[in-house]
């Protein structure tokens, strides 16, 4: 069948070809074909290898190379890469029809009804979907509709996604500029500020508040105590819908099943998404409670308004349903809640050992380490301010490239704040495993002991990339 269409378009990759792909040729159709300046960006520090196989924490390269992966596919890996469990659960729904709209899929509605006795407070009926972006833009429709009010009020910083009603939540001035005017009745306030959100809701116009209980992409900046308690008793008192954005912080990820049972809230709608699927397939879902549903779609005219072609597929909802058992039986909240504490403590010693670690802060296993921005000193002058302007870009990107480069760990910065990376490995990742991590970290930090000594060695890699490019 490949040699048949090669004949008609010459240069077609079989399935074959394509997992065989040398590096400089996966490079190659990513910057021809799909995104030449993310290539530049990702080949600067090495983020471009080629992994061939994966299983749990580990992933390896052509070369046979084992590396530790931190990031977890930014939350969406909490049951680590490739689960068997997972992998079976698509094998055996295999042969039923995964996509039938004429139909009642009986394997999305076990979903619902599992997710509803998994989900806190007296949430119930669940629109499933494909991304967390998606979920979000549902949940703004939700709030519309079921309160007939147009406004929304989102936190500074914050981030939801980037497809329009998402971005138009996101609260960073970078995302939404390109694509503006975006939604319009959108007002922001700084996180974990209670009487600001007072104050924005007093005119009760407000359709709903969109809120992270951790905010992952502005650097894992976690609310001050009892922030959520007082976010739902305000919202109540001004009858305006919570939405909480647990799309990274579900799924026991936070050392809890979800972030708000911290302050044992529960929101009116709730947005799911990464680790829902099991790691194996996309998932996610907006939840609400019968009052809220009925007041949006309760009746047979309005039970269309918001659908999904791929929503609440046999193989997605499948992965749902499987790995909602495995949270459960392995109690996947509690080892998330005790090893995220033994690697905090151990962090926390090495922020006391180098002053470069300016800051230690997260819950459970969504940590966030934020560097020490340079003094403004001679090598900054000498640079014309060039120094600085790289530090507040890409620190975090340095520290991660030395632990991909020198370690074989993988890490990242954050999207709103590059001098933060995170770390988030799958929940079933090890103390052996931690330990390497912080054995990685010590080392860095005793060889470099300021920004400036980070630059010198990550520019190294950074010109020889060039060099080898040209």
């Amino acid at each position: 069948m490949e040699r048949q269409i090669r004949e008609v378009m010459p240069g077609f990759l079989g399935l074959r070809e394509a997992m065989e792909l040398s590096r400089e040729e996966n490079r190659d159709n990513h910057r021809k074909f799909i995104n030449p300046e993310l290539v530049n960006l990702m080949g600067l520090l090495n983020f471009d290898k080629s992994f061939v196989k994966a299983q749990g924490v580990s992933i390896w390269d052509r070369e046979g190379h084992e590396y530790l992966d931190f990031l977890g596919g930014y939350g969406a890996l909490n049951l680590g890469h490739n689960h068997p469990e997972i992998n079976a659960a698509l094998e055996a729904v295999q042969e039923l029809p995964n996509l039938l709209q004429a139909s009642l899929n009986p394997i999305a509605g076990a979903l619902g009804r599992n997710l509803a006795l998994f989900t806190p407070g007296e949430l119930q009926y669940s629109f499933f979907c494909n991304s967390g972006a998606e979920a979000v833009e549902g949940a703004l429709k939700l709030a519309r509709a079921a309160t007939g009010r147009i406004k929304f009020i989102s936190c500074e910083s914050s981030f939801h996604g980037k497809s329009f009603g998402a971005l138009s939540v996101t609260g960073r001035e970078k995302y939404r500029k390109p694509f503006e005017p975006l939604l319009p009745g959108v007002d922001f306030i700084p996180y974990g500020d209670a009487e600001a959100l007072k104050k924005a809701l007093s005119q009760y116009d407000v359709a709903a508040f969109i809120v992270e209980p951790i905010q992952g992409e502005a650097g894992i900046i976690v609310p001050p105590e009892g922030y959520l308690k007082k976010v739902r008793d305000i919202c109540s008192n001004y009858n305006t819908l919570l939405i909480l954005d647990e799309i990274q912080t579900g799924f026991g990820r936070t050392g809890k099943l979800f972030a708000c049972e911290e302050d044992n809230i529960a929101p009116d709608i709730l947005c799911l998404s990464k680790s829902f699927g099991g790691g194996s397939t996309s998932l996610a879902a907006y939840t609400t409670t019968e009052e809220i549903w009925k007041k949006a779609y309760g009746s047979v005219e309005k039970g269309t308004l918001h659908t999904s072609t791929f929503g609440g597929n046999s193989r997605a909802a499948a992965a749902g349903i499987t790995t909602l058992e495995i949270l459960f039986r392995d109690d996947l909240s509690r080892q998330a809640a005790e090893k995220g504490e033994y690697l905090m403590g151990k962090l926390k010693e090495l922020q006391k050992k180098y002053p470069f670690l300016k800051e230690v802060r997260g819950r459970g296993l969504i940590i966030g380490l934020e560097f020490a921005q340079p003094e403004k000193g001679l090598l900054n002058r000498l640079t014309g301010g060039a120094l600085e302007k790289l530090a507040n870009e890409y620190l975090g990107a340095m520290v991660a490239g030395e632990l991909l480069n020198k370690h074989r760990i993988i890490t990242a910065y954050t999207l709103n704040n590059p001098n933060v990376i995170r770390l988030e490995p799958p929940l079933i990742v090890s103390y052996e495993q931690l330990d390497k991590l912080l054995a990685a970290l010590d080392e860095i930090f005793a060889n470099n002991k300021g920004f400036g000594d980070m630059v010198i060695a990550s520019s190294k890699t950074i010109l020889g990339n060039l060099i080898g490019r040209s």
